[in-house]
């Protein structure tokens, strides 16, 4: 089974080209107005005709309601509506049944007992994405930067495709996914060099780290573990497709959570970009 690599919270033409170009398998688009990628329903359906089944759109909403989604719907005709929010399973069902799209439900993960609500939504969502939980006080619940201990997920053997978000960029996203061993990933924050404004080559870097992790590391199917090894072979290395400003970043998410700050270096959980909000308000991505 292929990697799915899914590029959220796209808002201009320029982007959205660049990561339909890289062969991303989703684009991602965000319907929640604290976050700086929030788009309106007509810039949605600009794009929306420009991804021309070019790959699957994904509508990331946080504990909408049916008129949101109506609009989502007829603006937008997304393939998957991605919830981000407090969704119940039975709001799930919900969703699915009124609006006739997959839905993908995201999950937050810190520790191993934020795992204990998963059994609920197997059979219920379409796939789940497992992202870092927001901490106290943020306005959004993701697209923070943020990372979890993705040796949380080594042991979970699900029989649906699951996804790993949460601080992902070009440098760490091998690390993680031979880890995870997820069937797909997916980045906001770790593509962009200001909060919501995308930059086109992190875009490519990212994809294609992507795809190179994706052929050292055996994928699952449906949530199925393979117990073929997935180091890199002899003189190979995760880094070997990076374009040279990302080849000297870590891979482990303790040390580098987010891409290079623009001052040089390497930001630490915790440390803020340039126009990053310092975060009040209530837990709820993107």
């Amino acid at each position: 089974m292929s990697l799915t690599v899914k590029i959220c919270g796209l808002s201009t033409r320029e982007t959205l080209d660049a990561a339909l170009e890289a062969g991303a398998d989703m684009v991602g688009f965000v319907f929640f107005p604290p976050s700086p990628r929030h788009l309106v329903f007509e810039r949605a359906r600009e794009l929306g005709e420009e991804v021309r089944q070019r790959a699957a759109k994904v509508a990331l909403t946080v504990d909408a309601d049916d008129a949101t989604f109506e609009g989502i719907v007829e603006a937008l005709g997304p393939d998957i509506l991605q919830l981000h929010g407090h969704e119940t399973p039975a709001r799930v069902m919900e969703v699915k049944r009124k609006f006739g799209r997959a839905v993908m439900k995201v999950l937050p993960v810190e520790r191993a007992s934020d795992l204990a609500a998963l059994p609920d939504y197997i059979g219920v969502a379409d796939r789940i994405l497992f992202d870092a939980r927001a901490p106290k006080g943020a306005t959004r619940p993701g697209g923070l930067g943020a990372v979890f201990d993705w040796q949380l997920l080594t042991d979970l053997d699900l029989k649906l495709p699951f996804m790993v978000s949460g601080g992902l960029h070009a440098g760490n996203v091998a690390e993680a996914v031979r880890i995870a061993r997820a069937s797909g990933v997916d980045v906001s924050s770790g593509v962009e060099r200001a909060p919501g404004v995308k930059d086109i080559d992190m875009i490519r870097d990212f994809i294609r780290a992507a795809r190179a992790s994706a052929s050292l590391s055996p994928l699952p199917v449906y949530g199925e573990r393979s117990d073929r090894g997935s180091d890199p072979g002899e003189g190979e290395s995760p880094r070997a497709h990076l374009s040279s400003n990302l080849r000297n970043q870590p891979l482990t998410p303790t040390l580098s959570p987010h891409p290079p700050s623009p001052e040089g270096g390497l930001r630490r959980t915790g440390e803020r970009g340039e126009g990053e909000e310092a975060a009040p308000l209530n837990e709820a991505k993107n």
